[in-house]
């Protein structure tokens, strides 16, 4: 009995610390500044390649496309609109 006392105390111990390793990752995970982190790593990994350090132009292109096209879109309705 003292031995099966013994183990469930230790199995509850265990459970425990599993628990509070859990609860300090959910924290790290939630903090803002982790949040902010990994965005900033994810906008980040559109445009660099994080493992070399290059750019990756094929996006960076498009984008700058995207931003081009939308500036002619607006200059040519606010001709219209005049």
């Amino acid at each position: 009995m003292t031995n099966e006392l013994s183990s469930l105390e230790r199995e509850i111990e265990e459970t425990r610390q599993r628990l509070a390793q859990t609860i300090d990752q959910l924290a790290y995970r939630a903090h803002p500044k982790t949040i902010v982190g990994r965005e900033v790593t994810s906008v980040k990994s559109h445009f660099v390649d994080l493992e070399t350090g290059e750019p990756r132009t094929d996006n960076i292109l498009k984008v700058a496309g995207g931003v081009v096209g939308a500036l002619v879109l607006l200059a040519v309705i606010r001709r219209i609109a005049r």
